[in-house]
């Protein structure tokens, strides 16, 4: 098994390897494992979904359905151990996880940045390899070369903070009111502000979709 092999089965999927790091059983691997890989939805994800069994039978958590099948098919032909980031709990630490690959780190306002898909960093599920796989260089935290970070700016009603946390009631209230429909029908005005966050090439439908899992219209 190498890394190119892990990224092109990935890739049949519409996913992408977004960090890996070698760690064991302190780290949260399962015994005998070595190499951790998370995936997430590559770029051209959603037009691949669309055409996915759980996308067209309309039912309840499409999404979470399809990483339910597809995540452990990888594994299975990949001879790996697979994680989930729900279903619990116990909830595999994916936060920490993605901390460790050195590709995703804590930004301006809170949330994980990572270094090709900006804000728009999301994760779908890990593997976790008994093997010592070579894994490419990592990168820079895009925020330390960033000056204008429009990040912390965004947010109509400055619900992002990395040093005071996020406002939730304030997020929510804000996506009641007819101005914030656009990040219901777009997705986090912040996230879209990061200019790295434009490599994940985030169809606004696919936004729209885990929007409305995350917000539901308040009943007067």
């Amino acid at each position: 098994m190498s890394y190119a092999a892990v990224c092109s089965a990935a890739t049949a999927q519409g996913l992408d390897v977004l960090g890996g790091f070698h760690g064991g059983v302190e780290d949260g691997l399962p015994a005998g494992c070595q190499t951790l890989l998370l995936l997430g939805p590559a770029p051209d994800f959603w037009p691949q979904f669309r055409q996915s069994v759980e996308y067209c039978d309309r039912l309840p958590d499409p999404v979470d359905r399809w990483s339910t099948r597809v995540i452990p098919q990888l594994a299975d032909e990949l001879h790996a151990t697979p994680f989930l980031p729900f279903g619990g709990p116990p909830y595999a630490p994916f936060l920490s996880w993605a901390l460790k690959t050195n590709r995703a780190w804590s930004s301006p306002v809170g949330m994980l940045v990572h270094d090709t898909a900006g804000l728009m960093v999301s994760f779908r599920g890990a593997l976790a390899f008994r093997q010592k796989l070579d894994l490419p260089p990592t990168g820079l935290r895009p925020c330390d070369s960033c000056t204008a970070k429009p990040c912390l700016s965004a947010c109509p009603v400055d619900a992002l903070s990395a040093a005071e946390g996020y406002d939730t009631a304030a997020c929510h209230d804000y996506l009641d009111t007819a101005d914030g429909q656009n990040c219901l029908s777009s997705g986090c005005k912040a996230r879209r502000a990061c200019p790295v966050s434009a490599g994940a090439n985030r169809d606004p439908e696919q936004s729209a979709h885990h929007m409305k899992y995350f917000h539901k219209p308040r009943a007067f």
